[in-house]
């Protein structure tokens, strides 16, 4: 009988440079990954919103109680007052990971908001903000043009960055490039470092889901098992790219779509943040072999098919992109849309109680 609860807690018992986080802030899905050696979890405001109507009973009263203090709030205030409750609170279950590694791992991870994507201005002032939250936040920010300046000042100022809205290797060197710059100014300035903690999220299954999506527009056909690899491909690609160049940044795989989005990482030093039900899955009832596979290649079938497709190499070369361009990738806009409608819901939710 196996000492290990699942694939996923022997990732992370024999291959601990390969972090798994928890894709949720929910306390039962915290507390599940917890127990199998989660060294981290995110959140979003698709997250937050589902974890408060999972746990109404217990978030219920506290919605009730910021309306009551705060009588001249707009239903947008009163949403962020909520926000910032279940990202102090749901941080703390991460502590002792977080002192144990001296804040190298386990932070949580909390969005600004959405609508600031093309406000460098903005997603600092709240970036900041969050980071006061609790000692082991972590403060998503998008991979935009904007969001990138934001990402290098947020750094100078101390907060730990985690780069979202990201799909390919362009992002990603963008992102590394800035937090090395904001690194940078504080080591110039005698400012702490030590227990910075920065990463850039690829939505490895967003790219996929955009090959997918794009092929499908255009009318191409491609060898289905190698739209399975897409996303795959271009986090192997960067993450040999961070590793060449010595990047602080950490890549972080998430929006798991298939086992490969797993397996296929393995062994590196890098995180993957995978949602509770895919956890269970995996857990539960996955026979493939916990081994080291970051540094196998994409099979070169896929990977040719994947190479005739333009979006795709969009994704793939680290000059596919300009940051202006990140955000006309078809994969931000939708992803950025779909935020966006997380976010109103949850202001939905909260405008219940209100009226």
């Amino acid at each position: 009988m196996s000492d290990y609860k699942g694939v996923l807690h022997e990732t992370a018992v024999r291959f601990p440079d390969t972090d798994i986080w928890m894709d949720s802030c929910g306390e039962e899905e915290l507390d599940y990954g917890l127990e199998r050696g989660i060294v981290g979890a995110t959140s979003n405001p698709i997250i937050v919103g589902a974890v408060v109507k999972e746990e109404l009973p217990y978030w219920e009263p506290r919605i009730r109680r910021l309306i009551a203090e705060n009588p001249s709030a707009t239903e947008d205030e009163i949403t962020w007052l909520l926000l910032y409750e279940v990202g102090r609170e749901r941080s703390k279950k991460l502590l002792p990971v977080f002192e144990k590694f001296k804040g190298r791992k386990g932070r949580l991870s909390i969005q600004v908001n959405a609508k600031y994507y093309r406000s460098r201005d903005k997603m600092v002032e709240q970036a900041v903000m969050l980071n006061t939250l609790g000692r082991n936040m972590q403060v998503k920010l998008p991979a935009s043009a904007a969001g990138i300046e934001a990402m290098e000042e947020a750094t100078y100022r101390g907060v730990s960055i985690n780069a979202t809205v990201s799909f390919t290797v362009a992002q990603a060197v963008a992102v590394a490039e800035a937090v090395e710059r904001g690194l940078a100014r504080r080591k110039a300035e005698g400012l702490p470092c030590d227990e910075m903690a920065p990463v850039c999220t690829i939505m490895i299954g967003r790219t996929d889901d955009w090959m997918k999506a794009a092929t499908a527009a255009e009318g191409i056909t491609v060898i289905p098992e190698a739209l399975e690899w897409a996303g795959v491909a271009v986090i192997k690609k960067a993450y040999a790219i961070y590793k060449e160049r010595g990047y602080t940044t950490r890549l972080l795989s998430a929006a798991n779509r298939n086992v490969y989005h797993w397996s296929e990482l393995v062994g590196g030093d890098l995180c993957q943040t995978i949602n509770y039900k895919w956890q269970q899955r995996l857990n539960g009832g996955c026979d493939m072999p916990v081994e080291d596979r970051i540094g196998e290649p994409v099979p070169a079938e896929y990977l040719a098919a994947l190479e005739k497709l333009g979006e795709f190499r969009k994704s793939y070369d680290e000059d596919g992109m300009k940051p202006e361009e990140f955000v006309r990738y078809g994969g931000f806009h939708d992803t950025i849309k779909t935020f966006l409608a997380g976010y109103d819901d949850l202001v939905c939710l909260v405008r219940g109680y209100m009226i």
